[in-house]
């Protein structure tokens, strides 16, 4: 991974940059901040740059022996860590390296729902046991096999157990000799404040949108309105960015029963509102749930349209069109009550109450809200 592969965070490229050439750089780092924008990618670099022989001063060189193997992470001196599910108390992360070196090296935006479903087929949750911090250890006790420095990466260390939090403690304060530890976190507020003290802190913040832009504009066939309208929707997550594009068919699903129910609730069509909970109640838990999830967001969205400041705006123009019109109807009069009400509808659902109860219930509630 080079660093001029990576989109965007030109300011924390260069902070790294100078720091190897400083001769500075802090042998634990943690570099932290929201989803999908480039965090491992950059420890990766960072990593690839620390030990290539014919470094620059903007990028390691990408075609000696030492960058080659990096590119494949195949490196003998790079170590990864990071959640996992196990049938047995001997399963590690190691037995997970080929599908790991996989889903990086295709692409190193990725969330753990998606590491998840790669490794498990019954949607276990992973995390990262304690006798990891054994392998830990094994590993960066042993001398370098051919670069000046040893790298371990932590992938999600919010991820785990507090004993292998525990026992990693006095090697992350004192490690062997050029050893270089990179947490790469999303939560950093989880993790053991012992551990976060003994590390330099890298905030990496969320892309800009022409970042982002330029980033679909090497994987897709995008008009410039529609990657600008994605860009600015995705917040500073490319991770988000592509979510909105690869999964548009389900977000429009999720739309058109948004508009009906909210149309539904507001003629108080009682009979309506039973057939389009029984209808919802057959797509399946999983479906129902992103589709609360969607209406809590179209709810909040439209309620901060009637600002009228279009930078706040993260909805597409399809759904900027219905709420032109709609925006009105969620107030301060209403928002808490209608956030409350979904919010409990997915609780519920979570909970494997019948559906179609929790979401007649809900409509009758909406209903009321809606006028109000």
């Amino acid at each position: 991974m080079l660093f001029r592969e990576i989109y965007g965070q030109d300011s924390i490229k260069q902070t790294f940059i100078k720091a190897v050439s400083d001769n500075r750089l802090a042998h634990a780092i943690l570099l932290h901040g929201p989803q999908g924008t480039g965090k491992l990618a950059l420890a990766i670099a960072l990593a690839q740059y620390v030990n290539c022989p014919n470094r620059t001063e903007e990028d390691a060189c990408g075609t000696c022996p030492s960058c080659v193997q990096f590119r494949k992470l195949v490196h003998p001196d790079l170590h990864f860590v990071y959640p996992i599910t196990r049938s047995s108390d001997s399963v590690k992360c190691d037995d997970f390296l080929p599908e790991w070196r996989k889903c990086v090296t295709e692409f190193p935006y990725f969330t753990l729902e998606q590491w998840e479903k790669l490794i498990s087929q019954d949607n276990k949750q992973s995390t990262i046991y304690t006798n990891e911090s054994n392998e830990i250890l094994r590993k960066l006790s042993a001398k370098s096999y051919e670069s000046e420095y040893k790298v371990m990466i932590i992938w999600l260390p919010e991820k785990m157990q507090e004993d292998c939090a525990n026992k990693l403690l006095k090697i992350i304060e004192e490690p062997p000799a050029k050893t270089l530890f990179m947490l790469v976190s999303e939560e950093p507020e989880k993790l053991l404040q012992t551990i976060t003290s003994r590390t330099q802190r890298f905030f990496i913040p969320p892309l800009s949108e022409d970042d982002i832009a330029n980033a679909l504009r090497s994987k897709y066939s995008l008009s410039e309105a529609e990657m600008s309208n994605i860009s600015h929707i995705a917040n500073g997550s490319l991770i988000k960015a592509i979510d909105i594009l690869e999964s548009s068919q389900e977000e429009n699903e999720y739309f058109n029963l948004f508009v009906y129910i909210m149309r539904t609730c507001y003629q108080r069509k009682a009979k309506e509102m039973k057939e389009w909970s029984e209808d919802i109640a057959k797509i399946g838990r999983k479906r129902q749930i992103n589709f609360l999830e969607y209406t809590q967001r179209m709810v909040r969205e439209n309620f901060i349209s009637n600002l009228h400041v279009q930078k706040l705006n993260y909805m597409t123009q399809q759904e900027n069109n219905f709420s032109t019109r709609f925006a009105p109807f969620i107030n301060e009069r209403n928002i808490a009550g209608f956030l409350s009400e979904l919010e409990t509808a997915q609780r519920h659902i979570e909970q494997n109450v019948q559906a179609k109860i929790v979401f007649f219930d809900l409509a009758l509630k909406m209903t009321m809200l809606i006028k109000m």
